[in-house]
Parts: C-alpha cells; structure tokens; sequence
C-alpha cells in the first residue's frame, strides 16, 4: 500500500519534536506533524521553561535581601508583572520558532492543525483533508486536571497562570506535588499571600519522607501557609470579589484566585484512538511496550500520554529511541531506570535519584548516610534555612541506591550525582572522591557514619 508519509507525528511537544526531527533529518523518513496549538508542547510553552524563568524571577527578592547584608547598596521597588510577562512572551516565541526550525530543517510537513485518527494508518486534519501514513506517533502529552466540585469553574490551572494580566494580592494553590509547591514558592516570592491545601498528610508524595518533611518546612518558614489533610468543598464569587472557597477543614475565606494543581491526565479525548482500536488505560493513557508501541502495530506513543514517567527529557528519550529503531536500524529502547528528576522549590530545591529510603527498606538492608547544615552563603546573610544532603546505601554490595539533596541548586547537583548513581558506584567510591572545598555538595563525599541502618 502506498502511503502519503513514511510517519505522521500528533503533537508538537518535546518527544514528537524529537521524533520526527530525527526520523526525518537523520534516517531521511518521510515525516508529516499536525500540532493545534503552539510548537514546544507543555515544556517549552505553559511548563518547564516559562516556570523556570518565574522561579528566578520569584528568588530576586530574597537574593536582595541577602546582598544588603553582603554590603551592597539595594533598594527594591517592587516587582512589575507586566515587564515581566513581555520579556517571557518573547522568550516563548523564541522558543518556538527555533523548535519549528529544527522540524523544517528536517524537512518534516507542520500542520498547524488538530489532527485525529480515523484508522490505524490514517489521519484526519481539523480541515477535513485526510492524511496516510505508514506510522502514526502519539506525542499529545497530558493536560492539568481539576476535579468536579461547585465551582470548580471559577479555579485557573498552571496553564492560565502564565497569561495573568496582574498578580494577585492572594491565592490558593489546590495541590500538593511538585507543580503545586513549585507554584506556591513562585507567587510567594513575587509578593503574593500564598495558602496551600492538600488533601494528603504531606506534601510531595512519592518522594523521600525525610526530604519532603524537610521541604515543606523550609517552605513554611518562607511565609507560605500550608494545610495538609484539607480540601475544597465549593467555591462562589464573593460580593466584595475574587473567589470565596469553603473548606473541609472549616475554613471560609476569599482568595483573589485559585490555582488547582491536582494532576494531570493524558491528552486522548477526542482523539479516535478506540475507535481506531488502540487500546486506553485507566486515565486514558496509551499503553505501550518497550518499543513505545501500541496494540495496534502501526501506532506508537511516547511522552506523558503513556502515563510512563512524566518528564521532558524522558519523552525525548523515547521519541528519540523510537526514531532510531523504526526508521534507522538501529533498535533501542529508551532507559527508565535511574531517572534523576527535581523540584524548584524556594527557598531550597529538591533533587532526587532512585530509591527513597522508605522504598529502599523493603527491598532489603541498608544504611543510610544524611547531613543537615546552614549553608554559608545564606548563613552568613542570616538565614536559618538548613541543607539536607542523604545516601541510601545497600547494606549488602554497598552500591548508592538512592541519592536526595534538598540545597540551593538541587537540581544541578543531582543532575552530577545521578551519573555516579546510574554507574552504580559505591559508597566507598564516593569516599575515595575527594571533595571540593567550599561547597555544599563536598558533603556527598565527606559522609563516613551511617546515621541508621534498616
């Protein structure tokens, strides 16, 4: 049969960028993508990079405080949102314009189109023009979800809070994973009152207990206000304005806004995926193999609509891995294991690498290596904030089975450590490094006493 194209790509995020990009400039496939918003997908357009750039905006405040007390002369004159927003629009568009660059210099055909199947090698544009291929990839990605409750209408999710027109003076922030404390420490330092709730007992779940108590402490003492095992009965608009939400705790308060950031989903409403026979999960993910290969041979899905890990680099790795394997003949499947992932949390990020200790216990003895200190930059600024650096080391081959770092920086530090963790070093190994003095991180290598064992 002959088809239109070799491969036609659903979604012009991170990982179909990546596929098609490689498909199409490096194995001279014949490569079709129909994106129906904006090329760069959540990462680049209402995720990863446009919350970055808010982080360091949101981390200036604190940074003049700290440079008074280093000696300089600093006046603040309070943060204007508005310039702010301008320079981040054009970062974006930017952004884009390079990652549809990198597409056309493949040669890849965009469609600036929702595009749907109608059968396992056909596509339908938003057009109605029907479009072959031999391959179709899935590459939607996923969406913020927000619960069904009264109001739940009136709440914004971390994709509208990049198109605020202002700041507001108050807001909640509905959720307790990275997205949510990310969002939380964000407005906290842009000046806004900031309240959290979170349905769980503690914030950052999934993540190592000790790290995440210490976390959500540092947060605290930033000023934000955080209540665990709360959550939103309904929400109205109050007389006075802004957002009256009521509480399973009790509570009765308005807020100027509310920002739900309780999950995502994948992208598949609409897609005619099942009734093209591809098989859904639970949540409407698309279940794959390691190939990222659906039930039906001719369809694939990399990215968060697997519901795998949910991680830029990640879908990139797959959309990559399937490119080569497809189209280049070179099979590969692309590596989950060991996934070193952080949280831009203020005024100390997080970064993590493979076990926590809880999960770490059960798979059998260990010991475990952690240190808690005032880091000398801050400290000499006055602040009490405390580093938290931990290993989780196998009792049995020693090897380093999991690493956490709550520090300024994080998650460059964990982007280091995860080599030496993916490699499978050992503690002693990380002993024989020698450190490098000044620094927080010397601390990975200057442990020698576990401070328990399991």
């Amino acid at each position: 049969m002959r088809f239109d194209h070799d491969l036609f790509v659903i979604g012009g995020g991170s990982g179909g960028v990546r596929a098609a990009r490689i498909a199409a400039g490096e194995h001279s496939a014949n490569v079709a993508l129909a994106e129906e918003y904006r090329m760069g997908g959540t990462c680049v357009i209402r995720g990863c990079v446009p919350k970055k750039l808010m982080v360091f905006a949101s981390g200036y405040r604190a940074a003049m405080e700290d440079a008074q007390a280093y000696g300089w002369d600093v006046r603040q004159e309070g943060f204007d949102w508005a310039r702010f927003r301008g320079q981040l629009d054009r970062e974006l568009d930017r952004l884009e314009a390079a990652y549809r660059g990198g597409l056309s210099g493949a040669g890849v055909v965009v469609h600036d189109s929702r595009a749907t199947l109608v059968d396992p090698h056909t596509v339908r544009l938003a057009s109605g023009q029907t479009v072959s291929a031999k391959h179709i990839l899935i590459a939607t990605g996923g969406r913020p979800f927000i619960p069904d409750f009264p109001g739940a209408e009136l709440a914004i999710t971390s994709n509208e809070v990049f198109l605020l027109d202002t700041l507001p003076r108050s807001v909640l922030i509905v959720g307790g994973g990275f997205i949510a404390c990310e969002f939380a420490c964000i407005m906290n330092g842009l000046g806004v009152e900031v309240t959290q709730f979170y349905r769980g007992a503690q914030i950052l779940r999934g993540f190592d207990d000790e790290a995440r108590g210490h976390v959500a402490e540092l947060i605290r003492e930033t000023g934000v206000t955080i209540h665990c095992g709360t959550d939103v009965l309904s929400m109205a608009r109050a007389e006075e304005g802004g957002i009256r939400v009521k509480a399973t705790d009790g509570s009765d308060r308005t807020y100027d806004a509310v920002v739900y950031a309780t999950g995502r989903v994948p992208n598949t409403d609409g897609l005619g995926l099942a009734e093209a026979g591809v098989t859904l999960g639970r949540k409407g993910e698309v279940p794959v193999d390691g190939w990222s290969q659906s039930n039906i041979p001719s369809v694939y899905a990399v990215g968060d609509v697997t519901d795998r890990i949910n991680l830029t680099p990640v879908a990139i790795r797959e959309g990559h891995a399937f490119a080569d394997t497809v189209f280049g003949a070179m099979p590969r499947q692309a590596d989950h294991e060991l996934v070193a992932s952080a949280v831009f949390t203020q005024p100390f990020e997080l970064g993590t690498v493979g076990m926590t200790e809880e999960a770490a216990r059960e798979a059998g003895p260990i010991e475990v290596y952690a240190t808690s200190f005032r880091p000398m930059k801050s400290m000499f600024a006055g602040r009490n904030a405390r580093v938290m650096m931990k290993l989780i080391v196998s009792a049995e081959n020693r090897r380093v089975l999991g690493c956490h770092i709550v520090a300024p920086e994080a998650g460059e530090m964990i982007q280091l450590a995860a080599i030496a963790v993916k490699m499978g070093a050992t503690k002693e190994e990380f002993d024989r490094t020698c450190a490098v003095h000044p620094t927080m991180s010397e601390e990975l290598v200057t442990m020698r006493k576990p401070v328990r064992s399991a």
